[in-house]
């Protein structure tokens, strides 16, 4: 069975989710990026530590901003160097549907928790859940 890993990499944290048997998603702590290099040891570190196998990226679609997004989130998931499947999908919309979902239920939103929670809705997304 297939440990897939959800990410939502942005500039500031990296959200994170599981899902272990292709009905549950689990969001985790986010990875607080202080640099690329430190951001892409830790998550290399998680990903080893729970076997994961297959990993999903959510990915902007549109515009210019975005592209320059989607180019920033690439180099990043290169320099992981994983040795695993990398599937990129589109991720409009998941961080706004994150913060509707945690409206009035997270009070301090730079703490990660929004942004594991757009990597879930991303990996339900993709599994179809």
């Amino acid at each position: 069975m297939k440990k897939i890993a959800a990410l939502d990499i942005g500039l500031k944290r990296v959200g994170v989710a599981f899902c272990f048997d292709n009905s549950i998603v689990l969001p985790q702590n986010a990875i607080r990026v202080h640099s690329k290099e430190q951001a892409v040891r830790d998550l290399k570190k998680l990903l080893e530590e729970w076997g994961i196998n297959k990993v999903v990226v959510g990915i902007p679609k549109g515009g210019s901003s975005e592209e320059e997004m989607s180019k920033i989130i690439k180099d990043f998931v290169k320099e992981l160097d994983l040795d695993m499947e990398i599937d990129y999908v589109d991720e409009s919309f998941s961080s706004y549907e994150a913060k509707e979902l945690m409206k009035g239920k997270i009070k301090q939103k730079r703490d990660g928790r929004i942004d594991s929670i757009a990597a879930k809705i991303i990996l339900e997304r993709y599994l179809g859940i």
